[in-house]
């Protein structure tokens, strides 16, 4: 025999797992909330069925599966990832990375446009002290094995 005790513990076991899967799905009437904040019937009725299925003693994996094969994936919050949803979960990286590949793109053309600085000296157009910097560490003859190089003096910031 159980408790009263052991009764009010079971019952905020189930309702504590309740929330929880409830916190992770979405109403599928509001769309931005979870059934858990929700008041739609329909949310009503899945915190219900929730509850039901807790005491049928499933498991918290089989409750989501059960919910998404009954309204689909985006019932959940947190879709899985397989090759339909690799883009979604990769683009963030894919953009980022697609950023970082422009700036050194643009740093790398910004520090070797040797060609456009030799054509601006013939035209006679003047260099700018950038330009004109980049040219001597290019022009200039590599230095002695006791000096450091100008671009570690400049990183070193000396």
């Amino acid at each position: 025999m159980e408790t009263e005790e052991d009764e009010v513990k079971k019952t905020l076991l189930v309702d504590a797992r309740a929330r929880n899967i409830s916190h992770n799905v979405r109403c599928t009437e509001c769309g931005s909330q979870s059934i858990e904040d929700s008041q739609a019937d329909i949310a009503i009725l899945l915190r219900k069925l929730i509850r039901d299925e807790i005491h049928a003693g499933k498991s918290d994996k089989e409750i989501f599966k059960k919910l998404e094969e009954d309204f689909g994936e985006t019932v959940l919050y947190a879709p899985k990832f397989d090759l339909q949803t690799a883009a979604l979960w990769l683009s963030p990286l894919l953009v980022a990375g697609a950023g970082v590949g422009v700036w050194a793109y643009k740093r790398h053309r910004q520090n070797t446009n040797v060609h456009i600085m030799a054509l601006n000296l013939v035209r006679g157009v003047p260099l700018t002290p950038k330009e004109k910097e980049t040219m001597l560490d290019l022009l200039t003859p590599p230095p002695s094995q006791g000096t450091t190089p100008s671009w570690w003096r400049r990183l070193l910031g000396q």
